[in-house]
């Protein structure tokens, strides 16, 4: 398997293009492979995949934040974050198979060793001090892109735990690269170990687009399954992705047959670079109710979020006054649940772009509500 991370030995890309995204790479990096590169029609330059990994000069446009989500304010200590009462986060690797352009962690490969996790010790010791802590998800980076060696004895320090009982496994591999899972069956071998019938392992891989899910890439997650894995999918609403009813509706489809349950549609987050590939928060609940539509009631178990700095936030409902969002997971256990009804904006891209229609600043003017009172 040959790895790129230059733009130099891509045959498919003219000098002139190289060169005016050469602009793009000296400020995020672009890594890929040969598998992933091979899904690319190059005859499109509009091609979905070609748009997910091959850098753009619209991720030069101005806006946008290192750290949309503040996962700052949430880490505890390098590689470390406690934003949920019952869930840890590890940062267990700064690398990746593939750089997607949206990505909303670049800092992640631009500080490495500031945002990963460099004392697994420490983390072990904070999670078996923390016993609300029942489920710890690893992420990074990629966890899969480490040696299996090294994730075994990662999982094998947090099986130690008695109260950790899931543990989530977040990562493009089986997207990027199939063969890892499908040449090193010691991977197999320590979810077999690890996954147990009441403490289960999940995967939560990051299919963007039905062409993701080859022949290829589905023999992985069956042996992922087969190993005793619970697999999920999540990903986010990407302009010139799957942002057209059709797509989104045959990725749903495609990973539902496969036996891979559809969890999160996000909303892309308001990192630097990614504004040209977010597409307008109701635009974007009516694009998923459209996909939603088209399929069974299996396919359809995705929930429309925004992973803001306070919370996951759901996209509940949008209609032609207000748009509704309710905190499907808050980082306040107290605003678990809680409803916001927004003043319609149709150009909104975060939580931030909307003004809130709450009892205590009712004006019937901004929310557009008859008084009843």
């Amino acid at each position: 398997m040959r790895h790129f991370n230059s733009l130099e030995n891509l045959d498919q890309l003219g000098s002139a293009q190289k060169t005016r995204l050469n602009a793009v790479t000296q400020r995020f990096a672009f890594r890929s492979n040969e598998y992933y590169l091979s899904l690319i029609d190059w005859d499109d330059p509009l091609d979905p995949i070609r748009r997910i990994i091959i850098p753009s000069l619209d991720e030069l446009r101005d806006g946008g934040r290192m750290d949309p989500s503040d996962e700052h304010s949430y880490t505890v200590l390098p590689g470390l974050e406690h934003k949920y009462n019952s869930t840890a986060l590890l940062l267990v690797s700064n690398a990746c198979e593939g750089i997607c352009r949206y990505c909303f962690r670049k800092r992640v490969f631009i500080r490495p060793q500031k945002e990963t996790l460099n004392d697994l010790d420490a983390a072990i010791e904070y999670i078996g001090a923390h016993t609300e802590i029942t489920n710890v998800l690893l992420t990074g980076g990629d966890p899969l892109v480490l040696p299996t060696a090294r994730l075994s004895h990662i999982i094998g320090k947090l099986r130690g735990i008695e109260h950790v009982q899931i543990i989530r496994i977040g990562s493009r591999v089986p997207v990027f690269n199939p063969f890892r899972i499908l040449d090193d069956p010691t991977l197999a071998d320590l979810l077999d170990k690890y996954s147990l019938p009441s403490k289960k392992i999940y995967i939560m891989t990051h299919f963007c687009h039905p062409r993701e899910l080859t022949e290829t890439a589905i023999r992985a997650v069956t042996i992922l399954q087969k190993a005793g894995a619970i697999i999920t999918n999540q990903c986010p609403l990407i302009r010139g992705v799957n942002d057209d009813p059709a797509a989104l509706a045959e990725l749903l489809r495609k990973a539902s047959f496969a036996g891979i349950v559809p969890y999160y549609l996000f909303q892309c987050r308001p990192a630097l670079g990614n504004y040209a590939y977010t597409v307008p928060i109701e635009e974007g609940y009516h694009i998923q109710e459209a996909a939603k539509a088209m399929v069974s009631g299996l396919a359809k178990r995705i929930r429309f979020v925004m992973s803001h700095s306070t919370g996951k936030i759901q996209i509940l409902a949008v209609t032609d006054e207000h748009a509704i969002f309710k905190y499907h997971r808050a980082a306040n256990d107290e605003d678990s649940g809680k409803v916001l009804i927004c003043r319609s904006n149709p150009a909104a891209r975060w939580l931030e772009d909307y003004e809130e229609c709450s009892p205590d600043r009712y004006d019937p003017d901004v929310c557009g509500l008859e008084d009843h009172n």
